[in-house]
């Protein structure tokens, strides 16, 4: 069992950067793939970015290529997402989400575990 917390959001302008943190509980982190996944209001959630277990691979959405940069630390059991050059379409909840293998997915009904979310909001 993982349980997984978002921190970081906030509202920044447009250009400039926030950093996004998910710390989580359970000794069995590095044996998870990790996500982030957004949902801005009145659209689907939509992947970001993925990061296998051991964090050696890494893949990013077309939208972020770029401007994010996921990352973990498997000692200290967070994963974070480096956000840069920030625009209003980035404006969503963003959730930090576990799955219980070692590569990540981009559909979010392959993860298992999820973060409550937290709100970025990006003015022009």
């Amino acid at each position: 069992q993982v349980q997984l917390a978002e921190l970081g959001g906030g509202l920044v302008q447009a250009g400039g950067s926030l950093r996004l943190s998910c710390a989580a509980s359970g000794r069995t982190f590095s044996s998870y793939a990790m996500g982030w996944f957004r949902q801005a209001p009145g659209k689907e959630r939509e992947f970001v970015a993925g990061i296998s277990a051991s964090g050696s691979n890494v893949y990013h959405a077309d939208s972020v290529k770029g401007r994010f940069t996921i990352s973990r630390d498997n000692v200290k059991n967070t994963m974070s997402l480096q956000m840069n050059s920030l625009k209003p379409e980035d404006t969503a909840v963003y959730y930090c989400a576990g799955r219980s293998k070692p590569y990540y997915n981009t559909r979010s009904s392959e993860y298992d575990y999820w973060g409550q979310g937290t709100q970025v909001t990006v003015s022009s």
